[in-house]
C-alpha cells in the first residue's frame, strides 16, 4: 500500500466510513475505491481534488502527511486506548470489591 493510500484509509477510520461509503460519496464503485486505498490505482489529480474535499483537506493536506505524522497519530490513539483500559481496570477492580462485600454481607452468621 502506498502512502497516499494509507493516508486515506486512515482517514476513512477516523471517520468511521466503510469503502462502500467513500466509493458512494465518490460515485465510483467499491472494487475502484478499493484499488485506489490500496495503491494499485493512481489517481489523477481531479481525483485527488474530490478525495481530499470529502475529508475537508486541500490537495496538498492530504499529500502532506510524512509517515512521522501518522505515528504521532496512531501514537495519540493508542496512548488514549490505553489510558481508556487503564479506566476500565480501575473500575473492574471496584466492582469486584463490591461483589465480594456483599457476598460477604449475604455469607454472615445472623450472630455476627
Amino acid at each position: 500500500m502506498n502512502a497516499l493510500g494509507k493516508k486515506i484509509r486512515l482517514l476513512r477510520h477516523q471517520k468511521g466510513w466503510s469503502q462502500e461509503d467513500v466509493a458512494k460519496r465518490l460515485d465510483i464503485s467499491i472494487p475502484a475505491f478499493s484499488k485506489i486505498e490500496t495503491g494499485i490505482t493512481d489517481v489523477n489529480l481531479s481525483r485527488l481534488d474530490q478525495i481530499s474535499r470529502l475529508f475537508g483537506l486541500t490537495v496538498v493536506q492530504l499529500l502532506a502527511t510524512t509517515d512521522s505524522e501518522e505515528e504521532k497519530r496512531q501514537a495519540s490513539e493508542l496512548a488514549s486506548a490505553n489510558k481508556k483500559l487503564q479506566e476500565r481496570d480501575a473500575e473492574v477492580i471496584e466492582l469486584q470489591k463490591k461483589v465480594i462485600d456483599l457476598y460477604e454481607m449475604l455469607h454472615r452468621k445472623p450472630t455476627e
